[in-house]
């Protein structure tokens, strides 16, 4: 598979890297050799970027990454998790907390550093703690060797030249919002981002499902037009014989100024799907088509986290 370099790193990261979410049965149940299956069969095909966090089943996704990791040379891959959010109300961005959850994370993934470590949908609280107190207690942890890079992640782009503007990071995340229907992380953040040499990492090619042909959740926070408009194009691309959420994988890696687009599934056939689907040419006639559909909805999005932050 392609890899990228991230940023000023020395990390060269796979255009698909592995995203653990659905590990910690965050969408669905799962069974177990399928989770850990899916972590095998995204290092055989190259997806060797494996992200997750603490929130992400409260602990289970790590935990079985620990499962799932144990024998796996520690150099042929790279690995990303989160602190600062827990649970859906938790959040505890404390110098005392970033120390502790880099410790809890090491020790159920089995490993004794980490490649990346991210403050995890920062505009859920006041960000001043985190230039003030968060990141200074990162890039301790850097310095003592716990972990190599650190940043931050969330959804609105207002946060990431907030933050950057007062203290330095090297890669940020952002998620659903360099996809088939919203590209503002290209058109606002990321120009920003290579001026300040901080490596760009994108997750959530499908938009939490919305550009594929699965039932929407019910928990879908774009609003109905946005919708209605995937709907039109999954439909579009069903009758040129193409699954939609092929076109989201292709589009979202063809940016290179991002050094890799996340998906996760605890599916494994889902990924060797990715895996093929990243092998294969972008139908840009189709993707013409599916673009004109979406005009009227462009970078129509959601409010995520505290007003003052979005």
């Amino acid at each position: 598979m392609e890899k990228r370099k991230l940023g000023k790193t020395d990390l060269e990261l796979p255009v698909v890297g592995f995203g653990a979410s659905s590990l910690g049965q965050e969408f669905r149940q799962v069974k177990l050799d399928e989770a850990l299956e899916s972590v095998h069969v995204a290092l055989d095909r190259g997806m060797n970027l494996i992200d997750t966090s603490p929130f992400y089943g409260r602990g289970m996704s790590e935990v079985l990454l620990g499962v799932a990791l144990r024998g796996v040379p520690r150099d042929s891959y790279t690995l990303c998790t989160k602190l600062g959010r827990y649970s859906l109300e938790h959040f505890d961005f404390s110098a005392r907390r970033v120390e502790e959850s880099i410790h809890v994370s090491c020790h159920r993934m089995g490993t004794d550093h980490l490649d990346i470590i991210l403050a995890h949908d920062i505009e859920f609280v006041p960000m001043q703690q985190l230039v003030d107190e968060t990141i200074p207690a990162m890039i301790k942890a850097k310095e003592q060797g716990k972990v190599r890079y650190i940043g931050f992640s969330g959804y609105p782009q207002k946060i990431f030249k907030w933050i950057i503007d007062q203290i330095g990071v090297d890669c940020v995340l952002s998620y659903n919002q360099y996809t088939l229907q919203n590209t503002r992380f290209a058109d606002e953040t990321v120009p920003y981002l290579k001026e300040k040499g901080v490596g760009a990492m994108n997750a959530g090619p499908f938009s939490a499902r919305l550009l594929t042909n699965a039932p929407l959740p019910e928990w879908l926070k774009e609003p109905q037009e946005v919708k209605d408009a995937a709907r039109e194009a999954a439909k579009l691309c069903e009758d040129n014989g193409v699954d939609i959420a092929q076109l989201a994988v292709q589009f979202s890696i063809a940016n290179t100024d991002m050094a890799t687009c996340i998906a996760g599934s605890a599916n494994p056939n889902n990924i060797r799907k990715w895996a093929d689907w990243a092998a294969k040419p972008l139908d840009q006639d189709l993707l013409k088509q599916v673009q004109k559909i979406f005009e009227p909805v462009k970078n129509i999005g959601h409010k995520e986290g505290l007003s003052e932050n979005n």
